[in-house]
This record gives C-alpha cells, structure tokens and sequence, in this order.
C-alpha cells in the first residue's frame, strides 16, 4: 500500500483514473471466502488483474442489502470462524497494492467499538469504510467515532433518495459516493437500469466526488455500459459467485477480462 495517509491513498487512486480517462473497476469480496488463503491471493492478486478498488465485505450473520449469493458467502465464512478481527488481519497480512475499503454493516462496528474499528482498520492497511446500514445524520456520534482515525467513510445513495436527502448524503461523503442502480438487494441482474444516466447526472450536479455504480453488475459488457456513464464500476455477486467456484484464480482471470471489456469500450 501507499505510505500516503488512508483518504490521499484513495484520492490519489482516484486522481489517476480520472487523468487516464478510464472508469474504476470496484471488486467485492467477502473475507474467508471460501477461505482466508483466497482472500489473501485475491488481495494480492487483485493489481495485476486491472482492480483500482476493493471492497472488503465482513461477514455479518444478517445481511439483509445482501441476495443469496453474498449472503451464502457470509454465512460460509462465519461458519468458517472468521470474525471482524481475523478479516483485519487477512488484510493486514495480504499488504495489497489496490486501495482497500471495508464494507460491513453496523452491528459488528458497534461491539467493536466505532472508534476502535476505524482506528484497526487503519492499522490493517483500509483507505475507507462503508457502513451499509449508517444513513447519513442517523448517528452524529458514531459517524465522528468512525471519522476519528482519518478513515473516509464512503455513503449509500438508492434509486428513490428524494434530491434533498442526495444533496444532504453527498455533502457528507468521504472517498467517492455509491449510487445503488437499483431497488432490492444485490445479485446479477440481466442489465443496467434506463434511469442510471439521469440518476448518474442529478449527482454530478451535487458533487465533485467521484460515482461509482454498483448492485446488479454481471456481466462485462453490463460493466462497460456503466462505465461509460459513471465514474467506476462496483461488481459484487458475479465475483464472490466466482470465488465459490474457483477461488481467487477463476475471480481474477474473470476481472482481467471486465477490465479488458471496460478499456476497449471508452
């Protein structure tokens, strides 16, 4: 990782994308799926097969954003017994060159401790933190405890946020903003959402930050069609599905076709 501090670490990611004219390509995995081994190898792997980010998903008994997939990922590797810690250290352990945001949901954050969490999650080498279930203003207090280690905390924004609440979750996101491409849960999808490009537009005129797209990515032309309209590109389900079958080998050679895809098309 970079010896820039956790928010310069993703701006300048950011910042390099942007000068070369070419979307950033967002991979979800859920730590210890379908083992801590192919986590580590997905870390470090992930660089030389065209991933600008990961999003490091903990496993939390009840992921209700998540579709059958990612949860069968989190109830897998629960089951394993990995936990909050052992995901930060598989982190830490994997050093990986590709900035690294932690998702999880608040629960865990919570007996952990907000400040705690933010503060090890740093140590182990996290550039930002996604809490799927924090909306914005919900709690001042944990949001600070959270803000407290210099973590950029990264926001949700849904295909029904009135423009009030985009302006007010935008004004307060750290990293890039996440716009949900649609409503329900995540999982593949058979293609983007016609709306996505006004969606996508409304946005820019409420911020600077960069917009990732991501919930119902499948396939590689679906990610080259998003990426020509928003700022990166977010592909969960269709990388843990290939994490289930063929471990971070088959996930890997998968994305340097995505990113292949998404380069030939701008």
């Amino acid at each position: 990782m970079s010896d820039l501090p956790p928010g310069d670490a993703l701006a300048a990611r950011w910042a390099e994308l942007r000068a070369a004219g070419r979307p950033a390509l967002i991979a979800y995995l859920t730590a210890g799926h379908p083992g801590p081994a192919e986590t580590v190898a997905f870390l470090r792997g992930a660089a030389a097969a065209g991933v600008d980010l990961v999003e490091l998903g903990l496993p939390f008994s009840d992921p209700v954003a998540d579709g059958p997939v990612i949860q069968a990922s989190s109830q897998a590797a629960l089951a394993g017994g990995m936990t909050l810690a052992h995901a930060l250290d598989l982190l830490a352990g994997a050093r990986p060159s590709t900035p690294v945001v932690v998702f999880s949901y608040l629960n865990p954050v919570l007996a952990r401790g907000p400040g705690r969490f933010a503060r090890e999650a740093r140590a182990a080498g996290a550039t930002g933190i996604l809490i799927t279930d924090l909306p914005v203003g919900a709690d001042d207090a944990v949001e600070a405890e959270l803000g407290s280690a210099g973590l950029p905390l990264v926001r949700l924004v849904a295909p029904t946020t009135p423009p009030d609440r985009q302006r007010a979750i935008a004004e307060r996101s750290q990293g890039f903003l996440y716009l949900v491409s649609r409503l329900g849960v995540t999982g593949e999808s058979a293609s983007p959402p016609a709306a996505l490009g006004p969606q996508i537009a409304a946005l820019r005129a409420l911020t600077r930050l960069p917009l990732a797209v991501g919930f119902g990515i499948a396939t590689a032309q679906q990610a080259a069609a998003v990426g020509r309209l928003a700022d990166g590109v977010v592909i969960g389900s269709a990388v843990v599905a290939r994490m289930e079958r063929g471990g971070a080998a088959e996930a890997l050679q998968w994305l340097c076709e995505v990113r292949r895809t998404l380069d030939e098309s701008r």
